[in-house]
C-alpha cells in the first residue's frame, strides 16, 4: 500500500469515528434533555461536558450545536449554550402543531397503507401492550423500554403518509413532547386506560375509518395534554 493510500484511509478512520463520537454526544445528551436529567435553563459548559460524557470538545460542541437545530439546546451570544427553557406557551404551541400534522399523516397513512402496514400497526401496539410503563410497582419510574415502544407504534401509525419531511418533523414534535411529558413526573400518569386508547386507535387504522382514527389520535394526544398543563 502506498504511503498516499494509508494516509488515505487514515483520514477516513478518523472522519468516521469523530462522526461516530459526534453521534454517541448528540444522542447520550438529547436523552438525558428529554429525560430532565439536564434541567431546562441549565448552562452547558463544554468542559464539564466534556468530562461527564467522555468525549472530545469537538464532538460535544458539534453535538451541541445538532441539538440546538432540534430545539433541545439554546445557542447564549458569546456565552456558549443552555438547555431550552420550558413554558406553558411553548407546550400548547407545540401540541397545535403535533396534532395539525399527525392527523395529515395518519389520513394519509390510512390512504396509502397496504395490508403490511396495518400488520405492523398490530405488531406495534401488541408489543406496547405487553410492556410495563413503570419499572416499580410501588412508585412511577419511567420504563425506557415502553418509551421507545410507544414512540414505534405512533411512528408505525403515520408511516405511510408518503412524505420522510413530514415524517421528520412529527418525529421532532415526538421527542419534544416526551420532553415535556418527563419533566411533568408522575401526574403526567393518571390512572387511564393508556392501552385502550391506543386500542381505539388501532381498531379505526384497520377499519380504514380516517376521521375516526384521527379523531381518537387527537383526543389521545389532548387528554395527556390536560394533565401536563396542569402540571406547568
Amino acid at each position: 500500500m502506498s504511503r498516499a493510500e494509508s494516509t488515505h484511509l487514515n483520514l477516513v478512520g478518523d472522519s468516521t469515528s469523530s462522526e461516530s463520537m459526534t453521534s454517541r454526544a448528540y444522542a447520550r445528551l438529547k436523552q438525558d434533555i428529554i429525560s430532565g436529567r439536564l434541567k431546562p435553563g441549565r448552562k452547558l459548559k463544554i468542559d464539564e461536558l466534556r468530562q461527564e460524557y467522555d468525549v472530545g470538545t469537538s464532538p460535544i460542541r458539534e453535538a451541541l450545536s445538532l441539538l440546538t437545530s432540534d430545539h433541545f439546546v439554546e445557542r447564549l451570544d458569546q456565552r456558549g449554550f443552555r438547555v431550552s427553557k420550558v413554558s406553558d406557551e411553548e407546550f400548547q404551541e407545540l401540541l397545535k402543531t403535533r396534532c395539525w400534522l399527525e392527523e395529515r399523516a395518519i389520513r394519509e397513512s390510512i390512504e396509502n397503507g397496504s395490508a403490511g402496514w396495518e400488520e405492523q400497526v398490530v405488531l406495534a401496539n401488541y408489543r406496547l401492550s405487553r410492556m410495563p410503563r413503570s419499572v416499580s410497582d410501588e412508585y412511577f419510574i419511567a420504563d425506557q423500554d415502553w418509551e421507545t415502544a410507544h414512540k414505534h407504534f405512533h411512528m408505525t401509525l403515520i408511516s405511510q403518509c408518503g412524505s420522510s419531511l413530514l415524517l421528520k418533523f412529527c418525529d421532532q414534535l415526538y421527542d419534544q413532547n416526551i420532553r415535556y411529558r418527563q419533566l411533568s413526573g408522575s401526574s403526567a400518569y393518571p390512572k387511564r386506560d393508556v392501552a385502550e386508547e391506543h386500542n381505539s386507535i388501532c381498531d379505526a387504522v384497520l377499519s380504514r375509518n380516517a376521521d375516526l382514527a384521527s379523531e381518537r389520535l387527537i383526543d389521545h394526544y389532548q387528554r395527556t395534554s390536560t394533565f401536563l398543563t396542569n402540571r406547568l
